[in-house]
């Protein structure tokens, strides 16, 4: 890509032509605590965000700990540091682009902790299935409160890692702007069970995709102001 032309969405005028809007956002999409960059559901995820958000880029990345002889992550806290060079690194290569922090799950919370930080220039936040009970049950909303920029959520209904009455309370508490979308019958990564979707007559592909277009609606808004 030509970076000395930076590509630019465009809209209608009134008058029926076409005229310049917002630089193109660049995503940065943090994977979960258990599944790596490559796997399917982000390689998904990852193609979805990049057309519906017309993004210049949608970039992912492992974290260190994903390297070598599978064990657990480290506390949240500890990749910090790691996903904020990369947000640095992104936004050298994309002057100008705005910066949208994407994550799934513990990618999630780790970028909203990397948005708070006063140094990194961030626009928005996509948290994809937020975990917002930690292992021993307690609400971690610090974290979320601490922001100060757009933040969107999409939640499956059946997650049972961010019941949607305690993510609802949460909400009202934070000072950032934000929003939620729904998807119904969806677990922690928004499968959907068969019968769920017989009773609604609808299907996964299909409720991803209400789900990506939320979160377009939404990144659009907040860069648009």
């Amino acid at each position: 890509m030509d970076l000395s032309r930076p590509a630019k969405r465009h809209r209608r005028s009134k008058d029926g032509g076409s005229e310049a809007s917002t630089l193109s956002p660049v995503v940065i999409f943090a994977h979960g605590a258990g599944a790596p960059s490559s796997s399917d559901w982000m390689l998904r995820w990852k193609n979805m965000l990049k057309e519906a958000l017309q993004a210049v880029d949608v970039v992912t990345f492992d974290y260190p700990y994903m390297s070598g002889k599978k064990r657990a992550p480290p506390k949240a806290e500890k990749l910090v540091e790691f996903h904020s060079n990369i947000v640095k690194e992104t936004a050298t290569k994309y002057p100008g682009h705005p910066v949208v922090l994407a994550g799934k799950s513990m990618g999630s919370r780790v970028g909203c902790m990397v948005a708070s930080m006063e140094d990194n220039n961030v626009s928005a936040v996509v948290c994809l299935g937020y975990p917002l009970k930690g292992m021993n049950g307690a609400v971690r909303d610090e974290t979320l409160l601490q922001l100060t920029i757009p933040t969107m959520f999409v939640q499956g209904s059946k997650d049972g890692l961010c019941p949607l009455e305690k993510l609802e309370a949460t909400r009202k508490k934070m000072k950032a702007p934000n929003d939620l979308h729904v998807i119904d019958g969806g677990d922690h990564s928004f499968k959907i069970g068969k019968k769920h979707l017989q009773a609604s007559n609808s299907s996964q592909d299909e409720a991803e995709e209400a789900a990506v277009q939320a979160i377009a609606a939404f990144i659009s808004r907040s860069l648009e102001g």
